[in-house]
């Protein structure tokens, strides 16, 4: 492991509130939350007389200092450990949009440099030694609600075939006032675009230049590494 982790968190939604509490504990502030359905069979639902378990996804980055703290305390706060719990995944980030977005999505955690330097887009602003070398990778977009045209059409002018939007509820807004100041609303868009690597600084370029932080939809963006992808619609 090394340099920044997005961090995946899926448990009950009632424990959504520990779950955000568990990340600020870490002092990861700022995360997004996506709700959802549990997938047991219906049969085993129907026999035990239960409804679908409502779920919640939550989104945190995380530094590689920082990632065994937090799961610790996923641990002790959650029993996440326990089946039945929850379930909580690590994925590592390739890059980041940007040195400002960089510093947002960090909100006061620690990146030690010497271990890994993160590309940002914009601007070259760091050299990038990347952990994972893949052939695509997975470009996310958390920006405010209601601008995923902007996004989309700067992504598709960049060489982006399309993309998935899903919607979702950000935490950390009075952090990010209080220390970055400028606001962040709460409701929240994630759009999810798989893409060639070679093509991912133009496309996450696009994105910044055009909804970026100092535009209304004050995206950041970042990306994955993705091992195998089928059926890209890839332009000419």
């Amino acid at each position: 492991m090394e340099g920044l982790h997005l961090v995946i968190a899926i448990a009950d939604r009632h424990n959504a509130e520990r779950v955000i509490g568990a990340f600020r504990e870490s002092n990861v502030f700022t995360t997004d939350i996506v709700l959802g359905t549990g997938t047991a069979p219906t049969e085993t639902l129907d026999y035990l007389y239960l409804s679908p378990s409502e779920k919640a996804v939550v989104f945190g980055v995380v530094t590689n200092g920082g990632l065994l703290p937090l799961l610790k305390n996923f641990k002790r706060k959650l029993y996440i450990d326990v089946p039945g719990n929850g379930i909580v995944a690590t994925v590592p980030l390739n890059s980041i949009g940007g040195k400002r977005s960089l510093e947002y999505i960090l909100d006061g955690q620690t990146l030690d440099t010497s271990v890994r330097r993160i590309r940002t887009a914009a601007a070259e602003e760091r050299e990038e030694r990347m952990s994972i070398k893949t052939d695509f990778e997975l470009i996310m977009v958390i920006a405010n609600e209601g601008y995923s045209d902007m996004i989309m059409e700067a992504a598709r002018g960049a060489g982006a075939g399309g993309g998935t939007v899903l919607k979702a509820k950000g935490t950390g807004a009075e952090y990010t006032e209080k220390f970055f100041g400028f606001s962040i609303a709460s409701e929240k868009e994630m759009h999810l675009l798989v893409t060639p690597a070679q093509g991912r600084n133009a496309i996450m370029k696009a994105i910044m230049e055009k909804a970026g932080l100092d535009s209304k939809a004050q995206a950041i963006v970042f990306s994955l590494p993705v091992s195998n992808a089928i059926g890209l619609r890839i332009p000419e």
